[in-house]
């Protein structure tokens, strides 16, 4: 098919989602209660469908009182039992796939379900609701007269008792439609590639010969893959490569680090930044405007959505409400009902609404990642955003981080210990480690209460990190690659320790 006519095709029939999405805009309650309902309807005959009485249950009340919520631990040996072949227990189609979940460098694997009916009606519908939205807001954009650079976690996929599990960029990719192989580079055979450095440089030989139109994958890996295009080109920047590159799509990691790096190697005003939020459980919120922070919630992808207030998260006394009980401002652990038989799965993360009208989130980050040492509550929210407005005081550009406290002794007060990898280091760290700290304060009120007076915290003390000390400790963990992430905060030091061992070691 001639490039011109795939990309009028693919614009028209993807700005018909568009009406589509509209419904779930103006009538979101409505189309929640029908994703509940319909869920319970088609796996009331499953094995926890029978033991709840999901045949019986008639409203959310119902679900509430009837239905425990459950982290992995809970669910695991049930998703054991699937991946030994036993079916029809927490969802009535054959589970066969499982996604390998890398959200951390814990050794402990997740193996978390994945149904034909999420493949299509969650993971790859939005996928195309992503470049709906996108073109929606960009009448005209030009996207597909080229190709997407997609930048995965892929590796192989494993056969355990007929049933597959990897990455879940390798689940999609090997599933993937037609059209999305023909719109995209690298191959599949190059993303499906076990061994991270040699994908890379596959990668880069198999497109910078391509008319890349788009970019996609997590900051972090893509930073790494966009300045190793550079070196391997010569050239000053992206768009001397790649001249009609309109947008990057990025998830997976918070972009508040990345942002004025990326801005320097794509030095054009126009140029689009996308952010989604998915995960190995599903594809939950997409960014429905162009220069905007917030990320719209996804209504009808076979989710049912609850939250639980960050307050009682936890506690032995957590309540989670659902969507049309949600306030603004606050902090949610996000819990989930989908359509690959998770029910009622706390699935770690925080967000935050920022709009009810319609209902628009920011992540705010991990349940188990925070410092909460001595009562300061620092999430990852805190977090970014102090580092970037230092950032942009200091001149200074970093390239990985993480932290965890100094717990008190007997004559010491506590304090929060950092290691950050600049790719370019401030003049001053001193000065820089002050600013962070007042930034810090501002943003968080409970840091602020601790640091008075050093009453309970000191000062923090910030390490700078050598060169590719972070890959250098993911690599030693056969942790390289798309998926994995830098856990940024902790309340243990496992990790600061394991950097600070490996950061004193030399290098040849």
């Amino acid at each position: 098919m001639p490039i011109p006519l795939f990309n009028s095709i693919a614009s028209w029939l993807l700005k018909k989602r568009y009406h589509q999405i509209e419904l779930f805009l103006k009538y979101p309650v409505d189309v929640q209660q029908e994703v509940l309902q319909q869920l319970l309807t088609y796996a009331k005959n499953t094995e926890i469908g029978r033991y709840y009485g999901f045949e019986t249950i008639n409203s959310y009340l119902d679900f509430s009182e009837r239905l425990p919520l459950v982290n992995y631990e809970d669910i695991s040996p049930t998703i054991e039992r699937t991946r030994q072949g036993e079916q029809n227990l927490f969802w009535p189609t054959q589970i066969k796939w499982f996604a390998k979940s890398s959200g951390t460098t814990n050794a402990k694997s997740k193996f978390i379900p994945v149904s034909t009916e999420a493949l299509e009606d969650c993971h790859y519908k939005s996928g195309k609701d992503l470049l709906c939205l996108y073109l929606n807001n960009n009448e005209n954009s030009q996207l597909f007269t080229g190709k997407g650079l997609r930048l995965g976690g892929s590796k192989e996929l494993y056969e355990d008792n007929g049933s597959f599990f990897g990455d879940l960029s390798a689940i999609l990719i090997d599933n993937m439609p037609l059209w999305a192989e023909y719109s995209s580079t690298p191959s599949n055979k190059v993303s499906l590639m076990s061994e991270w450095e040699l994908k890379m440089d596959a990668i880069i030989e198999g497109s910078i010969k391509e008319n890349v139109t788009s970019l996609a994958g997590v900051p972090s890996w893509m930073l790494v893959l966009l300045n190793n295009v550079l070196e391997k080109t010569g050239k000053a920047h992206l768009f001397e490569v790649w001249e009609n590159l309109e947008v990057y799509f990025h998830g997976g990691v918070s972009f508040a680090p990345y942002r004025e790096q990326y801005r320097k190697l794509l030095p054009r005003k126009r140029f689009n930044y996308y952010e989604t939020y998915n995960a190995s459980e599903g594809f939950f919120a997409i960014q429905d405007r162009n220069n905007s922070e917030d990320l719209l919630l996804m209504l009808d992808y076979g989710i049912f959505y609850e939250f639980i207030p960050i307050d009682c998260n936890g506690t032995g006394v957590e309540k989670a409400i659902p969507l049309w009980e949600v306030q603004t401002g606050v902090n949610y652990a996000l819990v989930i009902t989908t359509n690959a038989g998770l029910w009622r799965y706390k699935i770690g993360d925080t967000i935050r609404f920022t709009s009810l009208q319609p209902f628009r989130i920011r992540i705010t980050g991990r349940t188990k990642h925070h410092i909460n040492a001595f009562g300061e509550e620092l999430i990852i929210e805190n977090a970014e955003e102090a580092l970037e407005q230092v950032c942009k005081k200091t001149g200074a550009e970093i390239q990985d981080y993480t932290a965890a406290p100094i717990f008190m002794s007997d004559s010491e007060k506590g304090s929060h210990e950092w290691m950050i990898e600049f790719r370019s280091p401030p003049q001053n760290l001193s000065y820089f480690t002050e600013l962070m700290d007042n930034a810090l304060k501002s943003l968080n009120s409970d840091y602020e209460a601790k640091r008075y007076n050093n009453m309970t915290l000191k000062m923090p003390t910030v390490h700078v990190a050598r060169k590719n000390l972070f890959y250098d400790w993911l690599k030693s963990k056969n942790k390289l690659g798309g998926q994995h992430k830098i856990p940024r905060l902790s309340n243990s030091r496992e990790h600061l320790e394991e950097l600070l061992q490996l950061n004193r070691q030399v290098v040849h």
